[in-house]
This record gives C-alpha cells, structure tokens and sequence, in this order.
C-alpha cells in the first residue's frame, strides 16, 4: 500500500507569510490529495485561501485544502493543539460553506494540548518584555511547549481529554504552576492593565471546569486517533500533503534568537511523522517563497525598505501581538542560509509574482555591509571587497550562536543590485539560477486559479 502513497511536504524559506495557504489549496487540486498533514506549531498558524467565488479563510489549525470536498486534516504529533481556537475556527467555515471540516478531521492522541491558563502565561511575558517583544502571536503555543520542556508531568494531552479527573488535575496544576511563576510588579507600566488582566485568568481556579466542558463538544465529535490510525491515514493510497507552518528563518534552532517560533520548520521534520507510522515512501519537499522579503514585528530584516509599504497587503495588519508588518527587498543572502538549513528540497513555489506588474523597484540585495565593526569570522564570509555574502548556522544547536547572528544581521545594511529585476520570468530565472532547483509553481493572485505550473514534480 506504501508504494500508492505519495508523499509532498510544502515549508516555508522566510520568516512566514510566504503563501503556503495558496499553494496547499492549489496543490490539493492539482495532485488530488486526500489528507493535510499539520506537523509542526500549533493555532498560530495563519494560511490564507481565497476562492475565486471571493470567499476567504485564514486557517489555523485546519489544512490550507479544506475547502476540497473530502480533504481531510491530521494534526499529527507534535502539533499543539488549541481546542477551543479549533472550535472557533470551525464556525467560521461555516460561515463560508466548508459544512463538515470537523468530520474530516483526525487528531492524534499524543499531541500536546494550550490551555487559556498556557495563552495567558504567553501574552504575559511578551507584555513584561515591552520594547523588546519577541513578536508572540499570543495563542500560547511557545509558553505550552516551554512549560512541557521544564516540567512534562503537567503536559496535557489530547487523548486524556476523555478522562475529565486526570484533564481537571493537569489544569489545575498547570495553572497553580504558571500562577506563582510570575510577580504582578514585573510589567512595564505601559501595558499593566493587560498584564493584570491576563493574570486573572490564571487566578480563576473556577476557569477549568468551564474549559474542559467547552472542550468537550470537540472530542465528541474528533475523538483522539491512536498511533495506528495515524498510520492508517499515511499508508492511505493517494497523495498527502504536509503543511508546515511558519518559516525556516523563525526555526527555534535555525532562525535568529530570540525572534523565532517554538518550532521545528526543517523537512527532517514530516520525515518523522512519516517514519513514527512506518510510513517508508520518499517525501518530495517543496520551499515556499515570496517574491520579496516580509516580516512580522521585531527581529532583523536587512532589506527593509520603508518605500516598499505601499505594497498592497488584504491578509497581514500592522499591530497586535505580532506588531509591525515590513517588507524588504528579496535577499539572495537569507535565500541560501535558508536552503542550506531547511534540508534537502525538491523544488520551489513562488508567490507573489504579480508585484512584478506594479512594482519597478524591487532589486536583488545579493550581500551586506556591517556598520559595526566585530569578530564574526564565526558567524558570516566575506567576499574580497569584505562584504557579507553568507551566513553560517549554528552546527550544534546552539542559541548564543543564532543570538550573536541577529546582532550581526542588526549591523548590516543591505547591498542592492544596480539594476531593478524586470518581470517575473527574470526573477524566476534568477531564483532557480541561485537555488539550483526548479520552480514548479508561482502565483500572480489570490487564488488557485492564478498559480502557474513551470515544472512537473517528477515521481
């Protein structure tokens, strides 16, 4: 059966918001997938599909191929699992014609479990940071996975949701944990009011009752999978798509610390799922890139360009947890850091193809100089007018590595190309010249409908 089965994986080259949504929806149709694969984060996910209809959903926790009749969802182990955020989500497709998502959805088990006591311990440390967010997305999933690293005792999980004894017991200690945990004196004033806000979820020792008797309309209907239904799904005959969520360049070991996700964007990643259902067909990766660089909130992006925010942006706001919305110049320099750390890819997808129409200024920033002056002999090379042309990644995971990375990349300023890129086809040209890979699809819209296919994925 394992040699019916077709195996694709889409993950991010930037920081996010590169247009997996898109290509999940637009691959779902073109290669006939019957299962999502969420391996990776959790509900701060956020993949935006647009139909040609005009209707528009950004999904969290449901795969980007919903709106595919009989397309279902894994979340599979790791993924964090927000029920409640899940529950919502699920209403809002309905609103928008997607009647059974929950009917098509499996969940694993073993998958960890935010609980609003997990939210309000996150936005409280992103609040106490003032200045100096990390850019949390606020749903929880960084302090869940923190919380599971330090003390896995409290770690609740999926399948003991049925068991409301063990569910209640996990709740309470984890909120008594994360209660003592922060001193109410440790939030900047500017932002008090929230941070005593979010502390009295914490303190509300009547909040986990009410929880787990929401959460249990979800496992009514998705009841946690075993192993052996996980693997069922991935031995089906057809095609699964992996979706990875996030970015490479906000990997937790990859990207550059603190600026980065709780999460592994590496294809060593739907590798081990596959392998955890002995699930042996070779996966066929695919890197998701945008045709210039963007970014949420804190954190290096060398290509900013201020002149660039007029860029039309219907999915991303500026403000919230996440702050400030930038954009860049495409970067020839975090392309290849990104390619050499992700693993081996078997081709590209572009989007974003149509600012080429409207856009004559975009220009390839192929290397950096350094305002500052360091030893980073360690962390960059040079070319011999001693211009940044390369990154080195830590080998052994090693954050004070990606830490001193983020201070370099704060001290550059990006080097431009004399001369603009011309059209689409150029900046394909030049990505695949670059990347040594093809490119077998670029968007230049919204929807499926507007995806070119440049080269066949070859079985």
């Amino acid at each position: 059966m394992s040699a019916a089965t077709r195996l694709f994986s889409v993950l991010g080259l930037g920081f996010g918001d590169c247009g997996k949504g898109l290509f999940i929806d637009s691959l779902c149709r073109t290669l006939h997938a019957h299962t999502i694969v969420r391996f990776n984060g959790g509900a701060q996910a956020a993949h935006n599909v647009v139909l040609p209809d005009g209707r528009h959903h950004t999904f969290s926790q449901f795969g980007a191929g919903s709106f595919v009749p009989g397309v279902s969802t894994l979340l599979a182990f790791p993924v964090v699992v927000h029920p409640t955020a899940l529950l919502v989500e699920n209403n809002y497709l309905r609103r928008v014609g997607v009647q059974d998502g929950l009917l098509r959805m499996c969940i694993d088990g073993r998958c960890r479990i935010t609980t609003p006591f997990h939210q309000a311990a996150g936005r409280m440390r992103e609040l106490a940071r003032g200045p100096m967010a990390h850019g949390s997305c606020g749903v929880g999933i960084g302090e869940t996975v923190k919380l599971d690293l330090e003390q896995p005792e409290l770690t609740l999980r999926y399948a003991e949701l049925l068991t409301p004894a063990i569910a209640r017991s996990k709740l309470e200690a984890i909120r008594n944990c994360l209660l003592n945990a922060f001193d109410p004196r440790d939030c900047p004033p500017l932002n008090r009011d929230s941070y005593h806000a979010e502390r009295r979820v914490l303190a509300d020792s009547a909040l986990s009752l009410r929880w787990l008797e929401s959460v249990n309309q979800l496992t009514c209907v998705v009841p946690p999978a075993s192993r052996d239904g996980v693997a069922a799904r991935l031995h089906r005959p057809g095609t699964v798509l992996f979706e990875g969520a996030q970015g490479v360049l906000l990997d937790e070991w990859r990207g550059f610390h603190p600026y980065t996700s709780w999460s592994r964007i590496h294809a060593s990643s739907p590798e081990a799922v596959a392998a955890d259902a002995g699930q042996a067909a070779r996966i066929r990766h695919l890197g998701a890139l945008r045709s210039y660089m963007t970014r949420h909130g804190n954190g290096p992006l060398p290509s900013h360009d201020q002149r660039l925010a007029h860029l039309p942006e219907l999915h991303n706001r500026c403000g919230g947890w996440q702050g400030d919305f930038r954009r860049g110049h495409p970067d020839a320099v975090l392309l290849h850091y990104a390619l050499a750390v992700i693993g081996k890819l078997d081709g590209l997808l572009i989007s974003h193809l149509d600012v080429f129409q409207r856009e004559r200024g975009l220009r390839w920033c192929r290397a950096y100089e350094a305002t500052q002056a360091s030893d980073d002999t360690q962390l960059c090379m040079r070319n011999a007018a001693g211009l940044i042309t390369a990154l080195c990644p830590s080998t052994n995971h090693d954050l004070t590595h990606q830490a001193r990375l983020t201070q370099l990349l704060y001290s550059c300023r990006s080097r431009l190309d004399g001369e603009a890129i011309h059209d689409a086809e150029t900046f394909r040209a030049q990505t695949e010249m670059m990347s040594g890979l093809p490119v077998i699809q670029g968007s230049f819209g919204r929807t499926f409908q507007t995806v070119r296919h440049y080269s066949k994925l070859q079985d």
